[in-house]
């Protein structure tokens, strides 16, 4: 058996989420049916870095599989292309370690969250930025309020509260606030993100942006590692799985 590592791109605003769930479209779902063909009906089940949530895109989703074909890794993605329903691309398909796993070896992630702040939004974006009706944050206070995100914290209070996970700590290595013409977009890196946790810290931030929340507010939050404390959880078609780093 080989394994090979796929790196993949999605247009989530048809699907309801990455990972199967009974009677739905899914990227994993439609993902697995293609390769069960090229198996001849056998079952071959996807391991990704993380599910995301359904309207959610990925733009460096990294997934593994095990197969006993011995196809190229460059024919191998174009087969999968080629079968592939058109909001899924494979962009990379290389052989790996069977000790390689696409979830257990992330040493971190980057994800891109993007607000179309024009006054009249371009239909074209409306399932790939969220629309603020014209609305400009400051974003200057956005950038202050980051600030106190940056580093090693307990996020409870920037994570679903159905959440099963215990261990609740992780580390921001970066968060940046940057335009983009019309388009504001939020790029954060960490070691790992909580369910969620992304989409939060985005909605509280634009909570800072349009003067609900100060930098203050935000180190509270932190502490107080209450859910109810924290902003709302900003609307899925703006969030990106952008990038999956390992271990080298």
């Amino acid at each position: 058996m080989r394994r090979l590592k796929a790196t993949i791109s999605y247009d989530g605003t048809n699907f309801a989420g990455y990972q199967v769930q009974p009677g739905e479209r899914t990227v994993q779902l439609e993902l697995e049916k293609v390769l069960s063909v090229m198996h001849k009906g056998e079952q071959v089940k996807v391991t990704a870095s993380g599910r995301t949530d359904a309207r959610v895109h990925a733009t460096g989703q990294v997934i593994h599989f095990d197969t006993p074909l011995a196809i190229p890794c460059d024919k191998y993605r174009k087969a999968l292309n080629v079968q592939l329903p058109r909001d899924i691309r494979v962009h990379a398909v290389e052989e790996v370690a069977s000790e390689f796993h696409a979830r257990y070896s992330v040493s971190g992630k980057r994800y891109r969250y993007i607000w179309n702040c024009e006054a009249i939004p371009s239909p074209f974006r409306r399932f790939y930025a969220v629309e603020t009706n014209g609305v400009k944050p400051d974003v200057e206070a956005m950038k202050e309020a980051a600030q106190a995100v940056i580093g090693t914290h307990d996020f409870s209070a920037f994570c679903a509260a159905n959440t099963s996970v215990i261990d609740k700590v992780r580390t921001v290595y970066r968060l940046e606030l940057t335009w983009h013409g019309e388009e504001l977009h939020m790029t954060i890196e960490g070691n790992g993100f909580l369910y969620n946790m992304v989409r939060i810290i985005a909605g509280t931030l634009w909570e800072v942006g349009i003067g609900k929340r100060n930098t203050e507010n935000v180190k509270e939050m932190i502490a107080s590692m209450d859910r109810g404390k924290a902003g709302k959880t900003a609307p899925a078609q703006g969030l990106y799985l952008e990038k999956v780093f390992y271990e080298s």
